[in-house]
């Protein structure tokens, strides 16, 4: 209900541009699903333009028109996608196979910056475990 009044108080001055900073992030799954579809129904009313930050794939293809990756620290922009989802969108729309494989270009732009970030997270490896880690799937290493 909080990101609903947000959201409603964003809106209520008319602005033209609005920021939204991980606006779902703290939601349970199915309560982000729906406020998506509420933002998105908005958005095709109004058309206003949004800037959505966020670590959520699926929520950036639903949501945005253009995506700017980022890279790791310092932050540069790696690329800008172009989400062909047609519009309008809804849940269904992440069956469009337009949705994955926007979301693939997505996630090939960001693994490397990802997998780097979560090897250096466990600096306590020789070399020699580092260099068979790089040979590794993503997720070997939990184990």
């Amino acid at each position: 209900m909080k990101q609903k009044v947000a959201i409603a108080r964003a809106l209520a001055n008319d602005p033209e541009v609005i920021l939204m900073d991980e606006p779902f992030a703290s939601l349970d799954a199915q309560t982000r699903l729906l406020l998506r579809e509420e933002l998105l129904r908005i958005w095709e009313r109004d058309k206003k333009t949004v800037i959505l930050v966020t670590h959520n794939i699926e929520e950036a293809v639903m949501l945005c028109d253009r995506i700017a990756v980022l890279s790791a620290a310092p932050g540069v922009v790696k690329s800008i996608v172009t989400v062909d989802v047609p519009r309008p969108r809804n849940f269904r729309s992440m069956r469009d196979p337009d949705f994955g494989h926007c979301v693939e270009k997505i996630w090939d732009l960001l693994r490397y910056d990802v997998d780097k970030a979560m090897r250096e997270s466990h600096p306590s490896q020789t070399p020699e475990q580092e260099k068979s880690m790089r040979r590794k799937p993503l997720f070997d290493w939990w184990d």
